[in-house]
């Protein structure tokens, strides 16, 4: 298909409904700003203004967030009321299944406890639910506000259709992903992982990727905040070595990004929409006039935009559905993640293959590493806090690239991967975050020969 067996959407309208909300969008999402405390995105300056502003309100509003979850869950689960029934979105938040239902009713649970710091302290310790209630869900809560909200700036208005066009030859063949993926990917990258989650999310309920395609975006390039790289920086003594750092990331990351979708789990995903209709990729013949097309089809999207208050109506919705979906979720799953991590020696256990794997590629200090390989899975911050101990400036190099690479965290992108509809079970993550360290872990190693 190309431009001239399409009728012309162009109008000076359709070009200012397609630019403004866009523009304001990768401002939002995709444009770096140097703050106070270092290089944050619009959007996660104005989350922790408000998670600032909420202050001592934020545990109370919390709590109610998970006990409302847990409760109305159960309750309709089980009645089914008629009003409740007759509504899609109703519907789709509160009638769970029996497994939800559990993890919901658990996450209140663990709320509660950390929140009054009452029961076994193994829940409620600094280093277990306290992580994630006080450090993680609070930042969880504010983020998810402003990216229902927001997000459709980049969704809705044109911007996927002209990147969809303009990038589909240079996506398909790297990542075997359509070209509409370039700005998830890159919002995903320079934003925060919660957001690449939740925007592929979006993607996918609409329809716009298929099984596979929404599996690969959401758990290769949904990495970290530049911001939060930089804390994990700071916990290792290394500051002074952010662009080596921050380089070698991209460099293993884009190595994970090209390998991890062309073997299992990833692979064998089913190229199917979410309503089962197959997938046909499109081939634009050579001579087409790509950005022409590009430019048409988002000025056709913005052509139907007549409503503006249903995109406001659409935010709301994925606001709720993130608070009171996938809030519970994190606590629950994090916070069991973080009691293993903490109270028993599993993950070191798990780690010990890698010594020997480390010592051959000549790491310092490869015992004491090795403990740091898998930890990660629970909590990114983990394998940083463990290398403090670690004298050599060259293995806690490696362990800080490490653990952002990896990219799947149970009290965090994991738990928001397993709360949200993308087609990806707790075993997929196990196998993604161990593929993720076997490739990024020899680039990583080699980078830091080369640095020390």
């Amino acid at each position: 298909m190309n431009s001239l067996q399409e009728p012309s959407y162009f109008s000076v309208r359709n070009l200012l409904v397609f630019l403004i909300p866009s523009l304001i969008g990768i401002f939002l999402f995709m444009v770096p700003l140097e703050g106070e405390d270092g290089i944050t995105l619009p959007v996660a300056y104005l989350a922790e203004v408000l998670s600032n502003l909420l202050g001592n309100a934020m545990p109370v509003i919390l709590l109610s967030v998970l006990l409302i979850s847990a409760i109305a869950t159960m309750i309709i689960s089980i009645s089914k009321p008629v009003f409740i029934m007759q509504s899609a979105f109703l519907k789709r938040l509160f009638v769970v299944g029996p497994l939800w239902v559990v993890i919901r009713l658990l996450g209140a649970i663990f709320g509660l406890m950390t929140y009054l710091q009452w029961g076994p302290e193994a829940v409620w310790g600094d280093y277990t639910g306290t992580i994630v209630y006080d450090d993680l869900l609070p930042i969880l809560f504010a983020v998810f506000l402003f990216a229902g909200l927001l997000l459709p700036l980049l969704l809705n208005f044109g911007l996927l259709e002209l990147c969809g066009a303009l990038l589909n030859r240079l996506m398909r063949p790297l990542f075997k992903l359509p070209g509409r993926s370039s700005v998830d990917c890159l919002a995903s990258w320079m934003g925060d992982g919660t957001v690449g989650v939740l925007l592929s999310n979006q993607q996918y309920e609409q329809g716009h990727y298929t099984k596979r395609e929404a599996a690969i975006v959401s758990t290769t390039f949904s990495v970290v905040s530049i911001t939060f790289t930089i804390v994990i920086l700071s916990y290792v003594e290394l500051q002074h070595m952010f662009w080596q750092y921050y380089g070698t990331i991209v460099l293993a990351g884009l190595a994970a990004a090209i390998i991890s979708p062309r073997i299992p789990p990833l692979s064998r995903k089913k190229d199917t929409y979410i309503d089962h209709s197959t997938s046909e990729d499109e081939v634009f013949p050579k001579g087409t006039n790509l950005l022409a097309v590009g430019f048409n089809r988002a000025m056709k999207v913005s052509s139907k935009t007549t409503n503006p208050m249903a995109h406001v109506k659409n935010g709301l919705q994925n606001v709720l559905d993130m608070w009171l979906g996938v809030i519970p979720v994190v606590m629950a799953i994090g916070t069991l993640a973080l009691i293993v991590a903490e109270l028993t020696p599993f993950f070191t256990w798990v780690g010990a293959p890698f010594v020997p794997l480390l010592e051959l590629m000549q790491v310092p200090e490869a015992a004491a590493a090795g403990q740091t390989m898998v930890i990660g899975f629970a909590d990114m911050l983990l394998p940083a806090l463990l290398a403090g101990g670690i004298e050599s400036e060259m293995t806690r190099f490696i362990i800080a690239c490490l653990s952002v690479t990896q990219l799947i965290y149970l009290s965090e992108t994991g738990g928001l991967l397993l709360a949200s509809k993308l087609p990806v079970n707790f075993l997929d993550l196990v196998l993604i975050f161990l593929i993720r360290t076997i490739i990024t872990l020899p680039i990583i190693v080699m980078m830091a020969h080369i640095f020390f």
